[in-house]
């Protein structure tokens, strides 16, 4: 389903889904002035379509003790052995991301460790056994800005352009 083909209702309920995806499918009805069979329908349709791809509750993962972040650049001794390193790569919990990229990496990772001293485990036990001829670790220090695409001025900048 392309942007153009959101009607009104669609943006709305995407709208305030997006804000906050717990919101009573009867609440999003009453805001929108529609039905609450209205609402469900047209959530089945955006999720059959794939513009919603299911909902999830975020974890804080510093409240779990892991209190490094950082993003990894990966360069593989063989890229051929991109989809290996991809599967060895899901089964290490705290990769949390990878991504295919351009640019001086191969994989672009994002990891939480509890503390440094575990980051560096991980490089050395983990991710050096895979293949990497060369990685290069950023740390962060706090993420200034984290959210959805800012769906009502994105859907507002598709119709005009």
């Amino acid at each position: 389903m392309a942007n153009q083909k959101l009607d009104q209702l669609d943006k709305q309920i995407l709208k305030m889904i997006g804000e906050d995806a717990r919101t009573p499918y009867l609440e999003v009805a009453r805001a929108c002035g529609v039905s609450g069979a209205a609402i469900h329908q047209r959530i089945q349709k955006l999720t059959s379509a794939g513009v919603l791809q299911g909902s999830k509750f975020i974890i804080d993962p510093e409240k779990l003790g892991y209190e490094t972040c950082a993003f990894i650049g990966l360069n593989l001794k063989n890229p051929a052995d991109f989809d290996g390193v991809v599967e060895k790569l899901e089964r290490i919990p705290e990769v949390v991301e990878c991504h295919y990229t351009t640019g001086d990496y191969d994989l672009f990772i994002k990891v939480y460790a509890r503390n440094n001293h575990h980051l560096l485990n991980i490089i050395h036990d983990q991710l050096q056994p895979l293949g990497i001829a060369r990685s290069e670790s950023l740390i962060s220090f706090h993420s200034a800005i984290d959210r959805q695409l800012p769906i009502s001025d994105l859907l507002a900048a598709a119709s005009n352009g």
